[in-house]
């Protein structure tokens, strides 16, 4: 299946659950009376528009090479997932100001308890959040997209705010109603702390950094196993958005003809590209090496 296809889908269905979620928390927030739950709906409302940061990245993402960009569009992909990084922190940060406000404000005894309906709601919302972000996950392995698994750790962070939800609800409920606002401080670093990792994962695929060294590695040991390479002289891994340049010096006999280094070249070009999915190019360049007797 087409990995724009693939994403689309799994967009279209985070959007429903995120829609249904939103509603289901904010109405048992408001009956309940738990600011926890309430700031939880906003957060899941706040992943529907996360996820059409993620469908117009993706349909931009995808667009063709053109004479301007004629190394494609990928690398819009991670400006999408900035987009995306700004608008959770800034979503952390509301949550968070608005649980310190009434820490601050006092009269902890004045709070209304949290109805046991919030309970419920709290552990529904963590099992669905719980899902969407392995469902999520596993997509974006699949097609190797950024962006989409920056989706499933925004849905991942939603669960984590479910959690800090269900501990100040019941918090509440013991006899601690300041619980309630003291989680939605916690869910608020929660949330900041997944916006950065996003933002960071986004910027490194914007500056040209390396592979992982277990994929070079990988990469070097099936250069090295094609005929005629006599050794690699330098590999060099660029992240491209969610895509991957590559580009290798080997050494081959220096008595070769110019068409078999030119062979083995495309040998290795082939191995790559095919080998790792995640390449877009690979570009060879063959040096001489004397290895025979004068």
């Amino acid at each position: 299946m087409d990995n724009k296809i693939i994403t689309m889908r799994v967009s279209v269905i985070s959007i429903i659950v995120n829609l249904v979620l939103a509603l289901i928390k904010l109405a048992v927030g408001i009956i309940a009376n738990s600011s926890a739950m309430v700031s939880d709906a906003v957060h899941s409302t706040s992943d529907v528009f996360s996820t059409f940061i993620v469908m117009i990245g993706v349909n931009l993402s995808n667009k063709k090479a053109d004479i301007e960009h004629p190394y494609g569009h990928e690398r819009l992909e991670s400006v999408a997932s900035i987009i995306l990084a700004v608008i959770l922190f800034v979503t952390g940060v509301g949550i968070g100001i608005k649980g310190i406000e009434k820490i601050a404000a006092g009269n902890y005894g004045e709070l209304a308890v949290p109805g046991i309906i919030a309970l419920f709601a709290a552990i529904i919302s963590i099992g669905v959040k719980e899902w969407m972000y392995w469902f999520t996950k596993a997509a974006a392995k699949k097609i190797n997209s950024g962006i989409l698994m920056a989706d499933a750790w925004h849905h991942r962070s939603d669960s984590l705010s479910s959690v800090g939800a269900l501990v100040g609800i019941a918090g509440s409920r013991l006899g601690f109603p300041v619980m309630d606002s003291i989680a939605s401080v916690l869910i608020c670093f929660l949330i900041g702390k997944v916006a950065l990792d996003i933002f960071k994962d986004a910027v490194d695929k914007m500056i040209d950094k390396s592979c992982d060294a277990t994929t070079v590695s990988s990469m070097k040991e099936l250069v090295l196993n094609q005929e005629g390479v006599l050794r690699i002289d330098s590999i060099k891994t660029r992240l491209f958005g969610s895509r991957i340049y590559v580009d290798i010096e080997i050494a081959a006999d220096s008595e070769l003809t110019l068409g078999k280094s030119h062979e083995i070249a495309k040998q290795v070009h082939d191995v790559i590209e095919e080998g790792f999915k995640e390449v877009k190019h690979c570009m060879v360049h063959v040096n001489p090496l004397e290895i025979h007797d004068n």
